[in-house]
């Protein structure tokens, strides 16, 4: 019995990954809208390209692994393009960009299966993907010091994918992993949310369970504010991102689902846990918002680039904010407003003390007296 994984090209251009042990059924099924979910609101669908394995799980863990893939990478592996695939793997400095890379299998590998492109009527073989993870020389070593994965156990709406990748991204985090979101993945509620941050969508990477997702790390950090049946040392923010900072190997930010946050089993997988001092009253924080305040922190030890900082103008010199002051005495003068006489020394100090407090420039005291000859000699109309 064979398995096989697919890519679709929908209606609206976007592409859908699956697997199935009955590769014509399930199409014809597809293409009918009788499969609830991505697929049947964008047909009609047309396979693109197919690949036989000896194995549900293989065919799943390619399905898991291609859905992880930009889509320039997606269209490589459809035309075949094994060359321009390995070049945008070249090109990418995170880890799940590598492991990518360690999908690919050069046209004289031998493998059970060949991947069939089908477009325009026209078949065309292209070379099999292996689950092989032979690290290859020109695979960048891994830093000392690496950023954090950050893991979002069952998210359960695309929207908050899409806010969490890009509050990564402000802070220069894209390692993005998840762990069987309710909707599945790639979800197209993510991208808009996303504003720009398809690096950390389109790099991915779908795993069944936590213990699988951050199998990789040395340190592994489980975000919760409630307290647990488990006990472990608990950080905040800052202190995690000092230690993930110092400590050698992976580290990995775990974020619960919106509703119910992580599950007991969950927090005991980690070595810490994370909590942000927050309202008692109202401890609910949104997935992104968690998200963005972890990237953060870790951030400020990052070398990312500052906000540019406008130079501001120096303080006027004395005569020129003295004949501004001046300027604006005599016309309160003639309109009469120092009144009683025996006031009018305590009123002048009072109002060289209010126009000296702001620290004016010169252009702000050209202005204002700009604005004091207008009053005092009014245009005719």
């Amino acid at each position: 019995m064979s398995f096989h994984t697919y890519i679709l090209l929908c209606a609206d251009g976007s592409y859908y990954v699956g697997h199935s042990d009955d590769l014509e059924q399930r199409i014809a099924q597809h293409e009918a809208g009788t499969i609830p979910g991505y697929t049947a609101t964008r047909r009609p669908v047309r396979l693109l390209w197919s690949q036989d394995f000896a194995s549900r799980d293989e065919a799943l863990g390619a399905e898991l692994q291609i859905k992880g893939w930009s889509r320039r990478k997606k269209e490589a592996l459809i035309a075949g393009d094994f060359e321009a695939l390995r070049a945008l793997a070249k090109k990418s400095f995170d880890t799940s960009l590598r492991q990518a890379q360690r999908l690919l299998r050069t046209n004289g590998e031998e493998g059970s299966g060949m991947a069939q492109k089908r477009e325009e009527g026209a078949d065309a073989p292209t070379p099999p993907i292996s689950s092989a993870s032979v690290r290859t020389s020109t695979e960048p070593a891994e830093p000392a010091h690496p950023a954090p994965v950050i893991v979002l156990v069952r998210p359960q709406l695309g929207e908050n994918i899409g806010k969490a990748a890009r509050a990564m991204l402000n802070f220069g985090l894209t390692e993005l992993r998840l762990v069987a979101p309710r909707d599945g993945w790639p979800n197209p509620d993510a991208g808009p949310s996303a504003a720009g941050a398809d690096i950390v969508l389109g790099n991915a990477l779908v795993f069944d369970t936590l213990a699988q997702a951050v199998a990789d790390c040395a340190h592994v950090y489980a975000t919760t504010v409630r307290k647990r049946g488990v006990t472990k040392p608990v950080v905040g923010p800052d202190e995690a991102a000092r230690a993930i900072h110092a400590a050698p190997g992976r580290s990995a930010i775990v974020f619960g689902p919106e509703r119910s946050g992580l599950e007991t089993e969950e927090v005991a997988l980690a070595r810490a846990i994370l909590t942000v001092p927050i309202n008692p009253a109202f401890a609910s924080l949104n997935l992104a918002q968690a998200v963005i305040l972890c990237a953060y922190e870790w951030s400020k030890q990052a070398a990312l680039a500052q906000p540019t900082v406008t130079d501001l103008l120096p303080p006027a010199p004395q005569d020129e904010l003295d004949g501004m002051i001046d300027q604006l005495e005599a016309m309160l003068e003639r309109a009469g407003y120092f009144y009683p006489p025996s006031r009018v020394p305590a009123t002048r100090r009072t109002l060289r003390t209010l126009l000296t407090k702001p620290g004016w420039n010169h252009l702000e005291v050209r202005t204002l007296r700009g604005v004091l000859s207008s009053l005092a000699n009014p245009r005719a109309r």
